[in-house]
């Protein structure tokens, strides 16, 4: 059995079966994307449901694996040469897992490197854009009611970045053409979570953008989305 007592983590949030990845997140864009990921790769892991806050994210239990307390965190208790590796940052925790099956990453070098072009473009643009687009336009409405200029600002260039999306989704099943990768999974979730959790879609005009709607709808409609999208479930 893995002994994962090198993890302060673990004293708050013990895990049931030490010898299978653990994962701490919530069900947000961000949290999502890993529990989606290791659904489709068949990887055995334990959800930890880790709630924002002062006992949640911001435990000190927590910041020992995340030093900026923000989820997801994983723990691998089978990383590099056998040892256990705690990792953070949802773009770079896809990245390892990605490398670590030997799936949802091209095998040749060309099309690992375009690959990892399309999760930066999402790490760095799409989620930083549309969260704030988020934050101004549904939690601090009023904060800025006489001041249009945050949300239209945010709200702009979240359209611009969705309409890359749409040149490159157009006549492609998924970002890669036709392979499904992280890519994809880095990203969508962020995209649907723009309606869903900001009630977004109209002020973004999705319906000028048919073939990023088509393509969440396929990535939506994958069985492993399907089940990680609701990881890790309420208590």
């Amino acid at each position: 059995m893995s002994d994962l007592s090198a993890f302060p983590i673990t004293k708050k949030w013990p895990a049931k079966n030490p010898d299978i990845i653990q994962l701490y997140s919530l069900p947000t864009p961000n949290g999502v994307k890993v529990s989606i990921a290791l659904e489709e790769l068949g990887l055995p892991y334990e959800a930890h449901r880790i709630e924002f806050g002062p006992d949640g994210v911001k435990s000190p239990e927590f910041i020992s694996l995340n030093p900026n307390g923000r989820i997801p965190a994983i723990i691998d208790p089978n990383g590099p040469d056998g040892k256990p590796i705690g990792l953070f940052e949802s773009g770079a925790i896809l990245v390892y897992l990605a490398e670590k099956t030997g799936k949802l990453l091209p095998a040749d070098a060309a099309g690992r490197y375009e690959t990892l072009c399309w999760v930066m473009f999402q790490m760095a643009g799409v989620g930083p854009m549309l969260g704030q687009f988020g934050h101004f336009f549904k939690y601090a409405a009023d904060k800025v009611a006489n001041n249009a200029y945050p949300m239209e600002r945010y709200r702009d260039e979240s359209k611009r970045l969705i309409s890359v999306l749409e040149a490159r989704l157009k006549d492609r099943q998924w970002i890669m053409g036709d392979e499904y990768t992280i890519a994809d999974i880095t990203t969508f979730p962020w995209v649907r979570g723009a309606d869903i959790f900001y009630g977004g879609s109209e002020a973004l005009d999705y319906a000028g953008f048919p073939s990023v709607r088509a393509w969440i709808e396929r990535c939506v409609a994958r069985p492993a989305s399907a089940k990680g999208l609701e990881i890790p479930a309420s208590a």
